[in-house]
């Protein structure tokens, strides 16, 4: 007897009905990534409306706003893991349904917070949801297509991210023309409702046949020891003073406490991180790319508004506007990367983007109050192209380190990485902006009462707020706040560029030349299939 040759030889890991969907299914999958990326996006074009006083915002301070954006990233961050566990043993399709509808109702309550306070609040249980959706729409992804197919499907989800990062700025800047700022928030309830019909009809549902146990005591350790190191930095930057009692010692407990994490992670029978993963360099070094190329992201999209609408003048919908080139290079270079990798390796395609990333940042420095703006459109459509040559080549390493099984897991290790990155790059960035702002304008800030005066110093929003209350008084603090900001926007830039050539480093160093292929005959881990 004769064996059957193409798909039908092999073991039916993926049943065909799952098959002929499958680029159905992507659809859903990204657009359920769509609203987790989009919410952020969006909220970078508010952060100055909601930095202005009610009615028209909240009046939220620079370290409110940092805490608005890092309590959803820590809350994201801390249960990316056990969320992906959680998918592993009770199903990813559950899951994600059940993700989607707590990010829908937090975002539903963000959109009527009345103070800053219940805003963070707010913005955490979205968090809570959004750590349920990230990790499985990969999960499933690597479950419904096969080995060869998952580099252009990782390719073509990442691209989805660079949609959202052109759809959030523009939304958020029509909205806020139209509507009041919580309007930035409701916007993902119908995306949600969509998302969650969708995918009960299209997607099939999957689990690891031997999942592990969810591991409360290693969740709680990590997240409390991120909220008090972040509290500590941001606190720091507050204060523009890093030797201040209250602020070493939050840092110290928030160090002590993740020391404890690890500790108790490497002892655990089921720990939330799998330290053992991290023996593999390759592994190591995939997953410190993308938190250290999102720690510089982060923290310069974070001042990037600033400059836009406190600075230069422009309009929400008009900074979304000007976010389009960076948008644009990742949705139209992230399907793509692969190519490059397949011709130069992972560590080349890597390290040049990061490398591009570091000139960049770098090249803020020349952003002035009269900067054409086609110079800022340029510097965003090479980082959004630097950007699309890590994420695509880097997710295909850290996803296809692991067995199939275990994409969960995978998945969950990359995306808490990028957000732990990217929740201190914004505090650590964030305070070198409010530090060297502060440091910047005080001088010029003798005149108020010294309590206005600590307030006017926190921010540029809030020497702007002051001046304009203080009437033609006050016109005098707006050039040189301009002036203390740009000075402060220009040394957060160069840290950012140093963390990406740290990067660059780690992937020069660690990463592959180029995957190795599977050898034919060389079986792969089995896929399980809850159903259809």
């Amino acid at each position: 007897m004769t064996t059957p040759v193409g798909r039908a030889a092999a073991s039916p890991r993926i049943p065909e009905a799952v098959h002929r969907r499958r680029w159905a299914i992507l659809g859903v999958l990204m657009l359920s990534l769509l609203i987790v990326v989009l919410d952020n996006s969006i909220l970078n074009v508010a952060i100055k409306t909601i930095s202005t006083p009610a009615p028209t915002g909240l009046g939220a301070t620079q370290g409110e706003l940092e805490w608005a954006i890092n309590s959803y990233t820590l809350v994201f961050a801390g249960l990316l893991f056990s969320a992906g566990l959680l998918g592993d043993r009770l199903g990813r399709k559950k899951v994600l349904l059940g993700g989607l509808a707590v990010f829908g109702a937090g975002s539903a309550l963000a959109a009527f917070s009345g103070t800053p306070g219940q805003l963070i609040a707010f913005r955490a249980v979205m968090g809570l949801g959004a750590a349920f959706v990230m990790p499985a729409t990969l999960a499933v992804l690597m479950n419904v297509f096969e080995r060869e197919e998952q580099p252009k499907a990782i390719g073509i989800w990442a691209g989805g991210v660079g949609l959202a990062i052109a759809i959030g700025p523009i939304t958020g800047g029509l909205l806020l023309d139209h509507f009041w700022w919580g309007s930035v928030f409701l916007v993902n309830v119908p995306i949600v409702v969509l998302a969650l019909a969708l995918m009960l009809w299209l997607v099939p549902d999957s689990r690891d046949p031997s999942p592990g146990r969810v591991d409360p005591v290693g969740v709680v350790l990590s997240v409390v020891g991120l909220v008090l190191l972040v509290y500590g930095i941001i606190k720091g930057g507050q204060l523009a003073d890093f030797t201040d009692a209250t602020v070493l010692a939050t840092i110290g407990a928030g160090l002590a406490v993740l020391v404890a994490f690890v500790v108790f992670e490497k002892r655990s029978d089921h720990p939330s991180i799998d330290v053992t993963y991290f023996r593999n360099r390759v592994f190591s070094a995939a997953v410190a790319a993308i938190a250290l190329v999102f720690f510089a992201l982060m923290g310069v999209t974070f001042f990037s508004a600033f400059y836009t609408q406190s600075v230069r003048g422009y309009t929400p919908l008009q900074t979304g506007l000007l976010m389009l080139p960076l948008a644009a290079a990742q949705m139209l270079f992230a399907p793509r990367a692969r190519l490059l990798v397949d011709r130069f390796g992972n560590r080349a395609t890597t390290t040049a983007g990061l490398v591009v990333i570091a000139a960049t940042l770098a090249a803020f420095d020349i952003l002035d109050t009269d900067t054409p703006i086609w110079q800022l459109e340029v510097l965003f459509f090479v980082m959004g192209t630097g950007m699309a040559h890590i994420m695509t080549p880097v997710s295909v390493v850290i996803m296809q380190a692991l067995p199939r099984e275990k994409a969960g897991s995978a998945s969950a290790l990359s995306n808490t990485f990028r957000q732990v990155g990217g929740a201190l790059g914004i505090a650590v960035l964030g305070s070198v902006l409010s530090t060297s702002y502060r440091t910047g304008i005080e001088d010029r800030l003798g005149a108020l009462p010294a309590g206005l005066r600590h307030t006017a110093g926190e921010s540029i929003e809030a020497t702007l707020g002051v001046a304009g209350r203080l009437g033609p008084r006050g016109e005098a603090l707006v050039a040189p706040a301009h002036d203390a900001f740009l000075h402060a926007m220009h040394v957060t830039a160069l840290w950012g560029a140093g963390v990406a050539v740290l990067g660059a480093v780690v992937t020069a160093v660690f990463l592959p030349g180029r995957t190795p292929a599977r050898q034919p005959g060389e079986p792969e881990p089995e896929l399980a299939v809850a159903g259809e």
